[in-house]
């Protein structure tokens, strides 16, 4: 397959179908839950059968709002619900309800980071639709096909770029942004295994320098970042072998194989025509007055990058360390309240900023490894109040930091709160200085080889003596060690 060169250009859009979180479809009053038993989340509604009449789901719509606030739209007052007409075994009623002409939000943008830095890529709309029912196919090994309608009528917000994106990379950087930006916002689960995120990318490349658009293909069903990032930088040299060769390129829709690590052809593209758009006779206009926007505005949750941001000022964490902090909105929620709860306890003199390291690198290199998360939902190995508690016990001296990690350990395992396993277990901090010191005295004096080494300027031998120190005397203050070793190191009567 031929690689992309400076003879041309990719011009890449993505259409991204976001799942709303919302207890109900978003014109009937069937629960969404993932996983029910097939059909069990039925009626006629969202079966389409003759008479049974849509209504709009108000908090359906609220997360649309805040969707294109969060993304920078421009909100229409009016927006509309038409027909989108086809026909398909996953669609019982021949057509989709979803929006054409007039969406609800416009004319956005986001940025995403490249390794060139900060771009920005323009959102062409945002609108409301449902969602088909799904296939099954080969069900219990025949060749049939069954049709599960729980998915069918679920809320779903399209969210259309502008075609601004030019690489798989990109294509995956937006894509990134974009799921974080949804899931903090309370909007989507990011789940793409479940498909409640999936995205088609449409994909064209033209001669560099050129302004006229190349033939467009779509690619379908792509549900893995990496997968997206594959799939658009392989459609792109294919696009350009092709071109190369002298052939055409045909305006079809394809999808990424994982098993053969290429796009392969599913059908010929569908033309906008060929939906017959018309305006649904069964709902009226959706109108939003200022009111609701500026409501919805007010309440808010706060955006991933803001956080980050307001965190390395705050709590003086590093960009690296608020990254990590942020990769799921409960673990930012968890991080947050357990430097907040620290800083109480270590009372207001405390650096703020120290507390917000300590937590942060715990956080990171301890409790993340127990953390299980499922969707907008995530389950902690310990409370937020213990974890202070823990840290508070370490910060005061009353423990080191290997006893902290045991004991969390031990936190883990039983759910205890750290100062029960501390006199429990009688995990205490040794700081008997005249023990200490007698211990250090020993090593030193066991170890003349090492000594001399320090004394001629190897000054990373130090080190090795701590470390003999901390294994001889278990528990010992770390702080306490140091200094005494420093003071025996400096004296003549060694």
């Amino acid at each position: 397959m031929a690689q992309a060169s400076t003879e041309f250009e990719a011009i890449i859009g993505l259409e991204v179908h976001a799942q709303l979180a919302t207890r109900t479809k978003m014109f009937c009053p069937c629960p969404t839950t993932y996983g029910l038993p097939p059909n069990a989340a039925t009626c006629p509604v969202c079966l389409g059968l003759p008479g049974a009449l849509p209504v709009p789901n108000r908090y359906a719509v609220e997360l649309a709002i805040r969707a294109g606030i969060a993304l920078n739209c421009t909100i229409r007052r009016t927006s509309r619900f038409a027909r989108k007409n086809y026909f398909y075994p996953d669609l019982a009623k021949g057509y989709q309800i979803t929006q054409h002409d007039l969406p609800i939000n416009e004319k956005g943008w986001i940025e995403i980071n490249t390794p060139n830095g900060t771009k920005r890529i323009g959102i062409t709309r945002i609108h409301l639709e449902e969602d088909a029912a799904k296939n099954l196919h080969g069900v219990g090994g025949t060749t049939d096909t069954l049709v599960d309608f729980n998915r069918a009528g679920i809320p779903l917000i399209e969210i259309v770029s502008e075609p601004d994106i030019r690489t798989g990379e990109e294509a995956e950087a937006y894509l990134r942004t974009l799921r974080e930006i949804l899931m903090f916002l309370g909007i989507n689960d990011g789940n793409l295994e479940e498909g409640s995120f999936r995205c088609d990318a449409n994909i064209s490349v033209r001669p560099k320098g050129s302004n006229t658009f190349g033939t467009r293909v779509e690619l379908k069903n792509i549900n893995s970042f990496k997968f997206v990032r594959k799939a658009v930088d392989h459609e792109i040299a294919r696009q350009i072998e092709v071109i190369r060769s002298g052939g055409t390129v045909l305006r079809e829709t394809r999808t990424w194989s994982s098993t053969q690590d290429k796009t392969i052809s599913l059908r010929s593209k569908e033309e906008a025509h060929d939906y017959r758009y018309f305006a649904d006779p069964d709902l009226p206009p959706l109108v939003i007055d200022e009111g609701w926007i500026e409501e919805v505005r007010r309440t808010m949750p706060e955006l991933p990058s803001a956080k980050r941001s307001r965190w390395q000022k705050e709590w003086g964490i590093t960009q690296y360390d608020a990254q990590v902090m942020s990769i799921h909105p409960m673990v930012a929620d968890f991080f947050e309240k357990s430097a907040s709860l620290l800083w109480q306890k270590l009372g207001p003199e405390y650096p703020r900023e120290k507390a917000g390291k300590r937590v942060a690198n715990f956080v990171g290199s301890e409790v993340l490894r127990f953390v299980q998360s499922d969707g907008l939902q995530a389950e902690f190995p310990c409370t937020e109040e213990a974890l202070s508690e823990l840290l508070a016990l370490l910060e005061r001296g009353q423990i080191n930091g290997k006893i902290a990690k045991d004991v969390f350990a031990i936190m883990v395992q039983t759910g205890k709160m750290p100062q029960v396993i501390i006199e429990e277990r009688g995990l205490v901090q040794v700081q008997d200085e005249a023990l200490i010191e007698r211990t250090l005295r020993d090593i030193l004096a066991k170890h003349p080889k090492e000594l001399a080494s320090y004394r001629a300027g190897k000054k990373g031998v130090r080190g090795f003596f701590v470390g003999q120190a901390m294994r001889s005397i278990e528990g010992a203050d770390p702080q306490l060690v140091n200094r005494l070793l420093d003071r025996l190191l400096e004296s003549i009567e060694i």
